[in-house]
């Protein structure tokens, strides 16, 4: 097993810890599996941890040149704090759009991590579908599909917990696999 540690910044740590935290709390709340407790529920969460903390680190890595993830941050904080504060009073279809359109931005980080941490690969995948199958399940009025995008962003959010985890307590972050340059070669 290859036990690479990602090293990861502490802005990076940071802002994957308030990533994790928020799609977890979203996440759970969308799929009903906790007694009275829903996605309505992680508005504070979502506001202050994912929205405030999130886009300041977002700030702080794009003054350390942190390009990448400083987009990364910036856009899902400002996600979170759109989605914490707005109005529980919109329609299904606008809550459908919105989503939708921050499934782009999800899209967007997931294709631009292509050659990055497969936790943070993995996070921004998860949290697409996620946004993609919850904005379906707005505009279709899908209980069931708001539940099962509900348990992708909270396994999105459990591999952000996990890479911001093991940034800070040196856990192997790499997969297990064969070594670069070494494979199957042709006999002759």
């Amino acid at each position: 097993m290859d036990n690479d540690v990602s090293a990861g910044s502490t802005t990076s740590t940071l802002g994957h810890l308030a990533l994790g935290l928020t799609l977890l709390a979203f996440g759970l709340g969308h799929t009903g599996v906790i007694d009275g407790v829903t996605a309505a529920d992680a508005a504070s969460i979502a506001t202050f941890v994912g929205g405030i903390a999130l886009f300041i680190a977002g700030l702080f890595a794009l003054h350390d040149k942190d390009t990448s993830t400083g987009t990364a941050f910036a856009a899902l904080g400002a996600l979170w704090f759109t989605w914490g504060t707005a109005d529980a009073q919109v329609s299904a279809n606008a809550a459908g759009l919105f989503l939708l359109l921050f499934a782009l931005v999800a899209l967007s980080l997931t294709l631009g991590a292509a050659g990055g941490p497969v936790l943070a690969r993995g996070t921004y995948g998860l949290l697409f579908v996620a946004l993609v199958l919850l904005a379906v399940a707005q505009f279709g009025d899908s209980a069931g599909l708001g539940k099962v995008g509900g348990w992708f962003a909270a396994v999105g959010g459990l591999l952000a917990w996990y890479g911001a985890t093991a940034a800070l307590a040196n856990w192997p972050t790499a997969l297990p696999g064969r070594p670069a340059g070494r494979g199957v070669t042709a006999a002759g």
